[in-house]
């Protein structure tokens, strides 16, 4: 895989803490090199991203850091039309998430519709389930 396919800008998705149960966040993301940077807000509230990716394998790993509050670690894999994997707290405290570069002209129902085209709460809890 390429830097191509992590492009610097603006993504959308969710996180969740069981399959079907979906919260909204909104990311500017910045790749560059091997790492990630960025910032972005979900119904917890604003965050900032620092992390890592390798593009040949395909995997990134991050921390979301609540501004004055708690951090967040995620890791993904890059496929198809975005990165999707888990997010930990605690080891009590996880759930999966799936986000994807936004494109010009995207709206509320592509976004929908695209997010439900994806695989991710089967894969985000069969991956919880070996914990």
């Amino acid at each position: 895989m390429s830097d191509s396919l992590y492009p610097s800008g603006p993504w959308t998705g969710f996180y969740n803490y069981q399959p079907g149960d979906r919260h909204r966040m909104d990311l500017d993301l910045t790749f560059g090199n091997g790492s990630l940077s960025g910032t972005g807000v979900d119904d917890v509230g604003n965050f900032l991203i620092r992390g890592r990716y390798e593009a040949s394998a395909g995997e990134c790993y991050w921390t979301k850091s609540y501004l004055g509050a708690h951090n967040v670690f995620y890791r993904g894999f890059r496929e198809g039309k975005g990165i999707w994997g888990t997010w930990e707290i605690t080891i009590r405290e996880h759930g999966g998430f799936h986000i994807w570069p936004r494109c010009a002209g995207d709206t509320e129902k592509q976004a929908a519709t695209a997010d439900q085209a994806e695989p991710v709460d089967a894969v985000g809890s069969a991956m919880i389930a070996e914990r």
